[in-house]
């Protein structure tokens, strides 16, 4: 059985450089498919950057940035190998996920949990990092994670589940600086949430014949053909939502111009997503990454054109 999996991309440095012995674990977190955790990320970013433009701050705190970077790969990876623990059975019967480690017998259930508690002990020295609230909010996600493996088996939108977990980081990110929650994050959350519906709907229609033959169910299988009029509903509630976050954060013209551009991005998707074809609906799902620079390069500039010292109205 061929070890790269058919979402990776043929020349991922993990299958080339990547020490032999190494790549069935790197594969098990996804490290061979950064998207999402570059998806898990953006939020954090977002959330961060936008509590810090309400405070009036010239640019992002380096330091925290790179709390985020390291926090979303090691969560992707735990999530992922959790997901994966939970659905060996499943991913065995399903050709795109086949060959991965757990499903392939390249690791063992025991290995597996083994890395899960040691990825989960390092994402969680990272929160140290963060003020009490945040580590109480970082840590209550954990339920959401938790239940999300189970919602395609009783539930045709398991996608709403994966979208409260997959972007409470934008909650965590917030709240970092803030040391609380607010309007603009609770808006910036829902907006994620909404954009989480979406493209993993797009992610999922890759699998729905093999899901509908093992008995998962899932938003592409209810969707179906009617998945492009229901992304423009998702896309644009969250770039509403997006607006309205920023609104109430004290935002200016270069984020708005930047959600412009995004909801361009999304628009292309939904116009152009092709729901039986696998290649189409990954390469969308992927595009996904570019709304999120959009986002955070809007955000950036907006702190770096206000006034030095002075808070936005």
């Amino acid at each position: 059985m061929n070890p790269i999996v058919p979402d990776a991309r043929p020349d991922n440095w993990v299958d080339h450089i990547a020490p032999a012995s190494w790549r069935p674990y790197l594969r098990l977190v996804r490290f061979d498919r950064p998207i999402g955790a570059w998806l898990l990320l953006f939020p954090c970013w977002w959330g961060q950057a936008l509590a810090e433009l309400s405070l009036g701050h010239p640019y992002p705190n380096p330091w925290y940035l790179a709390l985020f970077f390291a926090g979303a790969f090691l969560m992707r990876g735990a999530g992922c190998t959790y997901n994966d623990i939970v659905d060996k059975e499943y991913d065995a019967r399903v050709a795109r996920t086949a060959a991965r480690p757990l499903p392939s017998g390249q690791v063992s259930v025991a290995k597996a949990q083994i890395l899960l508690v040691l990825l989960l002990i390092a994402s969680f020295v990272i929160l140290l990092q963060f003020n009490r609230f945040t580590i109480v909010l970082g840590v209550s996600s954990l339920i959401l994670v938790a239940i999300y493996p189970f919602m395609k088996r009783v539930t045709d939108w398991p996608q709403i589940v994966l979208g409260l977990a997959f972007k409470w980081g934008a909650l965590v990110g917030w709240s970092a600086i803030a040391g609380s929650l607010s309007l603009a994050s609770l808006t910036l959350y829902a907006g994620c949430v909404l954009w989480t519906i979406g493209y993993d709907t797009i992610y999922a229609h890759q699998d729905k014949q093999d899901d509908l033959h093992v008995g998962l169910k899932s938003t592409a299988l209810r969707l179906a053909a009617a998945t492009p009029n229901w992304l423009l509903g998702f896309y644009g509630g969250a770039i509403l939502l997006w607006g309205v976050a920023g609104a109430a954060a004290g935002v200016h013209i270069a984020f708005f111009v930047a959600l412009a551009l995004a909801a361009v991005q999304l628009a292309w998707q939904a116009a152009t997503l092709k729901v039986d074809d696998a290649a189409n609906c990954l390469v969308r799902f992927k595009s996904n990454e570019l709304v999120g620079w959009l986002l955070l390069g809007g955000l950036v500039a907006d702190m770096a054109l206000l006034t030095p010292g002075a808070a936005p109205s």
